[in-house]
């Protein structure tokens, strides 16, 4: 159970191992912007991606599948938040698994 005044989330393993891989390799940077903690940097990233999405405000991000990997045509790319985000979706993930498509690490 969290703290009182905290609440917690799931995420699929995939996405809490590659947070958790970009964390330690730049906690030294990140402690200097006064993140001291995963849990801190996770925040961290969720409020700057909470910013950032501002600018993509009212748009949709569509994923779809290309040559057996995920393709986000919004941002243009392989492996950004929305395919992050797809890949948390546990209905999602068996159905992306059992056809062997993979997140990217």
């Amino acid at each position: 159970m969290p703290k009182a005044g905290f609440k917690s989330i799931t995420v699929s393993e995939t996405v809490y191992d590659k947070f958790q891989d970009v964390y330690q390799k730049n906690k030294d940077n990140l402690a200097m912007k006064g993140v001291n903690s995963f849990s801190g940097y996770v925040t961290y990233m969720l409020e700057e991606m909470m910013q950032k999405d501002k600018t993509f405000a009212r748009r949709i991000a569509e994923v779809a599948v290309q040559k057996g990997e995920l393709f986000c045509q919004l941002c243009d790319e392989k492996d950004c938040v929305h395919i992050g985000f797809v890949f948390s979706l546990p209905d999602v993930y068996e159905i992306l698994n059992s056809k062997g498509v993979r997140h990217p690490k």
